[in-house]
């Protein structure tokens, strides 16, 4: 009997060794979450895209180009339609504004419209300026592996921590085993109902990563409602992108090339 509890004992001291423990598993699923954050951003990067807003009853087209340094510093410049021409959106640090030059205007945007739709679109200020961090204002847990569009995919859960500022109350990753960018993303409210699904498609080559390069993101109740965000161009750890562009007096000078 004692030989058998023993050798039980040595059993569990056996598996327990050979598994990792939650804490372990959490930080692998944050370092994957990070990995994707950084492919996707780069060191720097530079971008052009379009994005279309769809409605039941219209459709509208935003032109835009982009700069940025890793999380803390984003500037968008929107090329067309017409009326918004020139106007410049920029966040540095946990700070940020929005040039309005057909008016002259220079509007601080504060917290509490972080939700707020960006450009009339189905992504908020948060999403388009990535004022929160998907690595560092969440906890990070796997639930399963799943397929995306014939990839196989990590899900990952993540779980807002108590003080960080953040929209989501829940927001559910798959992220590509092979290639470590994000294909699907799910938006829960802080009551853990679904908001918005954005997917990601179409990969191709920019610069020295595969990217996708076609995103939609659909607002679960709102019927016929749908925002398109296509990359055109994209080039990532550009050397002639530093800190000086990320001001206001730069907000009122820079133009797309």
């Amino acid at each position: 009997m004692k030989t058998r509890i023993i050798l039980i004992c040595l059993l569990l001291v056996g598996l327990a060794l050979n598994f990792p423990s939650k804490a372990q598993t959490d930080e692998k699923a944050k370092e994957i979450v990070k990995k994707a954050h950084e492919i996707t951003l780069g060191k720097t990067s530079k971008t052009t895209m379009t994005m279309k807003i769809i409605r039941p009853e219209w459709t509208r087209e935003v032109s835009m180009q982009s700069w940025s340094i890793g999380t803390e510093n984003y500037l968008i410049y929107i090329m067309s339609p017409a009326r918004d021409k020139g106007q410049v959106f920029l966040k540095r640090e946990k700070n940020m504004w929005n040039w309005i030059p057909s008016i002259g205007r220079m509007i601080k945007i504060p917290p509490s419209m972080m939700m707020s739709s960006w450009m009339g679109s189905d992504f908020n200020n948060d999403e388009l300026m990535k004022e929160s961090s998907l690595v560092v204002d969440y906890t990070h847990q796997f639930l399963k592996e799943e397929e995306i569009d014939g990839m196989p995919c990590y899900q990952i859960e993540l779980t807002p921590l108590p003080s960080a500022p953040v929209v989501w109350g829940k927001v559910i990753l798959w992220i590509s085993k092979e290639k470590s960018f994000s294909l699907k993303s799910e938006f829960y409210d802080e009551d853990g109902v679904l908001v918005n699904v954005q997917s990601s498609s179409k990969v191709k080559m920019f610069g020295d990563r595969e990217l996708p390069s076609y995103m939609e993101m659909i607002p679960v109740k709102k019927e016929g409602h749908k925002t398109i965000m296509i990359i055109t161009d994209a080039e990532y750890n550009v050397k002639d992108i530093n800190e000086k562009m990320f001001s206001q007096q730069m907000m009122k000078r820079i133009r797309p090339e």
